[in-house]
C-alpha cells in the first residue's frame, strides 16, 4: 500500500513537471497569444532573412518568420510563411518590405499599410492569405546607383567622342576667334569711353543748347518772311496790271501808279532788311 502511494506521488510529480516544461516552452516560444499565418510572396532577394526572423508592423514586433521556400508553381517567387498576432490589422492594402537592423545585415519583414483598402485580408481557395513584398530600400538604392553609373559611363564615352583630335582643333579655333573678338570689343569700348568723356559731353550739351536757341530765334523770322511774301504778292499783281493794261489817263496816270508801286516796294524792302538783319 505504501509502495503504491509513493508510485502515485511520483507519477503526479512527473506529470506536473511535464506540464510545467510544456507551459514554459509555450510561454517563452511566444505562443501565448493567438496568431494568424500569412504567406509573403517575394520576387526580390531575401538576403539576411532567416527562420524565426522578426515581423514588424510599422516598427512594432508582431510576429516571426516560420518558413522560407521557393514556390513550386513559379520558381521566381519566394514564399515566406509568417505568423502575426491576430490583433494586427492586416488588410488588402498591406504590403511587406525587407528591413535591416544596424550594420549587422540581419533582415526582418516590415509590414506597411497605405490605408487605401481597409478590407481584412483573407485567403482564397483555402490557402493562406498572401501579401506582396515590395523592393527594399537597399535594392532601390542599388538600382538607382547602377543607373547613375551607367549614365556616367555613357556621358564619358560621349565626351571622349566629342573631344577627339579634330573637334579639339575646332574648339581651339573657336577660342582663338573669341579672344580676337574680345580684343576688338575692348578697343571699341576704349574709343566709346573717350567719346563719352566729360569734355565731349559738355560740348555736346552746349551744341544742343545753341541749336535750341537758334530754333527759337528762327521761328519769328520764318513768320515775318511769310508775311513779307504775302505783302509782295499784291504789289506783283499791280505791277503786272500796269504793264499789261493800257492806262486811260495816259503817261501821267501811269507815272502815278508806278509811284505807288515804288512806295510799296520801298516798304517791303525795309521790312526785308529787318528780317535779314
Amino acid at each position: 500500500m505504501e509502495n503504491r502511494a509513493h508510485a502515485l506521488v511520483a507519477g503526479v510529480f512527473t506529470l506536473l513537471l511535464g506540464l510545467a516544461v510544456v507551459g514554459a516552452v509555450w510561454w517563452f516560444g511566444g505562443k501565448h497569444e493567438a496568431t494568424t499565418d500569412y504567406t509573403v510572396v517575394s520576387r526580390h532577394n531575401v538576403t539576411g532573412l532567416s527562420l524565426q526572423g522578426q515581423v514588424r508592423y510599422r516598427g512594432i514586433r508582431v510576429g516571426k518568420v516560420e518558413a522560407i521556400e521557393l514556390d513550386p508553381a513559379e520558381v521566381r517567387n519566394i514564399l515566406i510563411r509568417i505568423s502575426v498576432d491576430r490583433g494586427v490589422p492586416v488588410t488588402k492594402s498591406t504590403t511587406a518590405r525587407l528591413g535591416y537592423q544596424g550594420v549587422t545585415g540581419i533582415a526582418h519583414i516590415l509590414l506597411e499599410d497605405n490605408g487605401k483598402d481597409p478590407t481584412p485580408l483573407d485567403g482564397g481557395d483555402g490557402g493562406l492569405p498572401r501579401i506582396t513584398m515590395q523592393s527594399s530600400l537597399i535594392e532601390e538604392l542599388s538600382e538607382v546607383g547602377g543607373a547613375t553609373l551607367r549614365q556616367a559611363r555613357d556621358f564619358l564615352e560621349r565626351a571622349n567622342l566629342v573631344l577627339d583630335d579634330e573637334n579639339r582643333r575646332h574648339l581651339a579655333g573657336i577660342l582663338g576667334n573669341l579672344e580676337a573678338t574680345t580684343g576688338s570689343t575692348k578697343d571699341v569700348a576704349v574709343q566709346l569711353r573717350k567719346l563719352l568723356a566729360d569734355e565731349n559731353l559738355r560740348l555736346l550739351n552746349s551744341t544742343l543748347a545753341r541749336a535750341d536757341q537758334a530754333a527759337a530765334e528762327a521761328a519769328p523770322l520764318l513768320l515775318e518772311s511769310r508775311r513779307l511774301v504775302g505783302s509782295l504778292q499784291p504789289v506783283s499783281e499791280r505791277l503786272g496790271r500796269l504793264i499789261g493794261e493800257p492806262s486811260p489817263g495816259g503817261i501821267a496816270a501811269l507815272v502815278t501808279r508806278l509811284d505807288e508801286v515804288s512806295r510799296d516796294l520801298s516798304a517791303n524792302s525795309r521790312q526785308l532788311n529787318r528780317v535779314l538783319l
